[in-house]
């Protein structure tokens, strides 16, 4: 089963950071999860439209414009990361799992992802972009096919997992409070793989494991490795 860094090494670094990042790549995760909002042309690793949680400002990120946004801290430290920094830090050493949190231009998204395959040493098949916010997975997919989706969800539909086969998606990844053996052997028949969020559990790791679940988001990823050792490398497909 496929441990996730969730927002990196979350669980003993500041999330979605630099150094989180690079303490899940020292783990020896082979896969990573970030989140990310466009604004002012960039595109910044960060959970939450608002500041408030994880730094040193109070209100929203699209307040502020790149250059006041670079100066804000994390943890006093660390500064919000761009994407292109991560994919720089990351440089191909695992797969890496692009959340939309906030978007408005699909073309700046696809720059970043072209950038990660000419400049940053990723296949393509490294990288997956995900988002609960069905409609920008579907457009991206139109637009531009080559590209892995992942359709988030927090709930269990009657249609089960068919909303992401629908729209193309490569996996279905899901709240752990809806998943059950029914709804991921249904995701399984129509090809999709599927994720759980977040799992920090032990007895969660070991039932989801044993109902055929392909990997699970977790925050804190070097305990989980020890449970269940990682391939060399991984592949979205």
């Amino acid at each position: 089963m496929l441990i996730i860094a969730h927002r990196g090494a979350r669980s003993t670094h500041p999330e979605n950071t630099l150094i989180a990042i690079q303490a899940a790549i020292d783990m020896g995760v082979q896969a990573i999860e970030i989140d990310v909002h466009e604004h002012d042309g960039q595109f910044w690793v960060i959970h939450d439209k608002w500041l408030n949680r994880t730094t040193d400002h109070i209100g929203k990120l699209h307040w502020l414009s790149a250059e006041k946004l670079k100066q804000v801290k994390i943890a006093k430290t660390e500064n919000i990361p761009t994407l292109i920094e991560v994919l720089k830090l990351v440089d191909g050493q695992c797969a890496l799992n692009i959340e939309l949190k906030g978007i408005s231009h699909h073309d700046l998204l696809y720059q970043h992802l072209n950038f990660a395959l000419e400049n940053c040493h990723f296949q393509l098949e490294q990288l997956i972009v995900s988002s609960f916010n069905h409609d920008w997975l579907k457009q991206l997919k139109e637009e531009q096919s080559q590209w892995l989706i992942g359709a988030l969800s927090a709930s269990k539909g009657t249609d089960k997992a068919s909303f992401a086969n629908k729209i193309g998606a490569t996996s279905i990844n899901l709240d752990l409070d809806v998943i059950d053996e029914e709804y991921v052997q249904h995701a399984k028949q129509l090809g999709l793989a599927v994720y759980v969020y977040t799992v920090n559990q032990p007895e969660d790791w070991q039932w989801l494991n044993e109902i055929g679940v392909d990997g699970v988001f977790c925050d804190c990823p070097a305990k989980a490795i020890e449970h269940y050792p990682q391939p060399t490398q991984f592949m979205w497909q």
